[in-house]
């Protein structure tokens, strides 16, 4: 079982007919959209995006990404697409979970892997910067 983090935020997304294919189902690789999404709305939650990060003198690639499809999602189907936050110390680890809105059926399970990266230098950091464990921090307690 994935862990459920030590926070979580829930973005909502209506699958758009752009990103289905020719079956009416979406296509694989847009689910990594909808991740960023979700991503994005945690990382506001934590008053730390990736605007913030880039002002403090990172970036933060990521490094590692799963997937597990168990349903595919159709044009129009409204999504709920949870991020959860795991670690953060050394990595950002982020467990997500994207199920039907309605029903609150499974549909994909995934994680990223982040870490930090001094703009100036290019080298990759061994533990996050503080800026970003205290961000967290301030949020948890």
């Amino acid at each position: 079982m994935r862990s459920a983090g030590v926070l979580h935020v829930d973005t909502e997304v209506s699958v758009p007919f752009f990103d289905v294919d020719s079956m009416n189902v979406v296509w694989h690789g847009y689910y990594v959209k909808y991740l960023e999404v979700a991503r994005c709305a945690l990382l506001d939650h934590l008053g730390h995006n990736y605007t913030h990060m880039r002002e403090s003198g990172y970036a933060w690639p990521v490094i590692d990404l799963q997937l597990r499809y168990v349903r595919g999602a159709v044009f129009g189907q409204k999504l709920n697409v949870r991020a959860s936050l795991v670690e953060w110390e050394n990595r950002l680890k982020i467990n997500y979970l994207i199920s039907d809105l309605a029903t609150g059926e499974r549909m994909t399970r995934a994680s990223s892997v982040q870490v930090a990266v001094e703009i100036a230098s290019r080298e990759m950091q061994l533990a996050s910067p503080k800026v970003f464990v205290d961000a967290v921090r301030g949020v948890i307690g």
